[in-house]
């Protein structure tokens, strides 16, 4: 299968979900609309897309004229039914996209957060094979709105951490995709946003990482999963 991976920047690449994909015999384009031309294929030589973070807002069209061209383009694929994965700023696109608020918000999550799956995740393809609780690396500014008619799939105190939409999209606000050279080019180039001494952080990761590793080798694959089952009786 062919997937898509739409990038915000050189330093928030896909990570984890890009190793598990290429494991698992799949061909990973990677794509930014902020470089103004148009993805590697057709939309519909694609079987997934995966949408990740960046250190832009979904409000800063202002800023990022692109933005306003990514929203057009994930609605093509919420009408076209294509399995989308968004991550971070990509949940937060994906709930702009289906039209739900996307604000900042009172106090970021940055660092390590309690995440607690709801009711509706036992059934999710994606959750339901997930643990109940876990401890989720976040570093975000914004929340959003659930889309309406989308399912709730987990939150932490702060803000709702997953959404399903439909039978075809989810948005995950913390980053299962995250590995330790990530985090590092993160706290290079934003220093001034590390809450406490980057070593310390680095040493928390380092301790989360096989499980955290192992934790979003299972999400992907979940999400890989069902976008083949999709393929199938398409």
């Amino acid at each position: 299968m062919r997937i898509l991976s739409i990038v915000h920047g050189s330093n928030v690449p896909a990570g984890v979900f890009g190793d598990e994909a290429e494991r698992g015999g799949h061909e990973v384009d990677t794509w930014s609309l902020a470089w103004g031309k148009p993805p590697p294929a057709p939309i519909d030589d694609y079987g997934a897309v995966m949408i990740f973070g960046g250190a832009m807002h979904a409000d800063q069209d202002d800023r990022h004229p692109w933005l306003r061209e990514e929203n057009f383009f994930i609605q093509r694929l919420l009408d076209i039914h294509v399995p989308v994965l968004g991550v971070c700023l990509g949940a937060q696109l994906i709930a702009k996209a289906a039209h739900a608020e996307v604000t900042a918000m009172a106090e970021p999550e940055v660092g390590w957060v309690d995440v607690e799956l709801t009711d509706e995740a036992a059934d999710d393809p994606l959750f339901s094979a997930l643990p109940d609780r876990f401890p989720a690396f976040q570093w975000h500014y914004y929340e959003f709105v659930v889309p309406s008619g989308a399912e709730v799939l987990a939150r932490s105190e702060r803000c709702t951490q997953a959404f399903r939409l439909g039978d075809m999209a989810w948005g995950v606000q913390f980053h299962p995709e995250v590995t330790r050279s990530i985090l590092e080019e993160w706290f290079a180039g934003e220093p001034e946003e590390v809450p406490g001494p980057p070593e310390e952080m680095l040493a928390e990761f380092d301790r989360q990482a096989d499980g955290w590793e192992a934790f979003g080798r299972t999400l992907c694959g979940n999400f890989i999963d069902a976008a083949e089952r999709v393929a199938v009786t398409a």
